[in-house]
């Protein structure tokens, strides 16, 4: 897999949860007991571990899990797994993924998501011998879905999404439903927030579970929980944190992580930390 860098900074992690729970500056600078120019510095990537672990227990951060971040002393993995890539594509200023699964024996795979370009994941299909019979959308946000009329014309491949998201080019479904390719099953979990009808897959068949969670959680953090960020750590915390630990999550952006590595060092959940 690609060496992909996290997707947020401690300072991203911190404007998250700052937007998330409505408050000001100064409002923020007199829960955590810090001055407003405290707040700032850190704000503006000064990293001072006092004021952050003050920071955090006004944010309803893990303070361990934000100072590891701030000081950027762990990234995930790397993973690999059988019958799984990630396709990691430049779009605008930033980078999205999708992901290409297909059973070993059969070579039927399933596209999740087609970023900003399909041409590799089409690429990588030809040179394995793989047929893509079946997309899947995590979300409709663009840079996941920007070159679907594409991938559907060149695999001839039915896309489905949430019908809470509907999208011309898809079919709609409801989450829980199942999708069966070759050995593989595909089932599917809401886990709105980031997007009102955001699904994560959650794949059995392979050497180990993987689940492709769109933009519901990222190593380290999470999305920005724009429709709902209630809604976003609630389905975050029961639709994909009560996974198995080894099971491998597959973002929207970074690196692959494991349900494991986001319950000690994602400073969203740090409920889950093992002591």
């Amino acid at each position: 897999m690609t060496m992909i860098p996290l997707e947020d900074t401690f300072t991203d992690i911190l404007g998250k949860a700052q937007r998330g729970l409505m408050l000001a500056d100064e409002q923020l600078a007199t829960r955590a007991g810090v001055t407003v120019a405290d707040l700032g510095r850190v704000k503006s990537g000064a990293v001072e571990e006092e004021i952050l672990r003050r920071l955090a227990g006004a944010l309803q951060l893990g303070q361990d899990a934000l100072v590891t971040s701030a000081l950027k002393a762990w990234r995930p993995g790397p993973f690999a797994v059988e019958g799984l890539a990630q396709f990691n594509t430049p779009y605008e200023d930033m980078t999205v993924n999708s992901y290409l699964v297909w059973d070993p024996k059969t070579r039927e795979a399933v596209a999740f998501d087609t970023g900003a370009t399909c041409g590799p994941m089409i690429e990588l299909a030809k040179a394995k011998g793989l047929k893509i019979k079946l997309i899947l959308l995590t979300h409709t946000h663009i840079d996941h879905i920007t070159d679907l009329a594409r991938l559907k014309q060149e695999t001839g491949a039915s896309a489905f999404v949430c019908a809470l998201e509907p999208t011309p080019g898809a079919e709609s479904f409801s989450a829980g439903k199942t999708f069966t390719l070759g050995g593989l099953q595909i089932g599917s979990r809401q886990t709105s927030g980031h997007s009102i009808g955001g699904i994560t897959f959650v794949i059995s068949g392979l050497d180990r579970p993987v689940a492709v969670v769109g933009d519901a959680i990222f190593a380290g953090s999470m999305g920005g929980g724009a429709v709902s960020f209630t809604d976003a750590l609630a389905n975050n915390r029961k639709q994909i944190l009560t996974l198995a630990d080894e099971t491998i999550l597959c973002p929207g952006h970074g690196p692959l992580t494991t349900v494991g590595e986001e319950k000690t060092h994602n400073p969203f959940f740090s409920e889950f930390k093992k002591l």
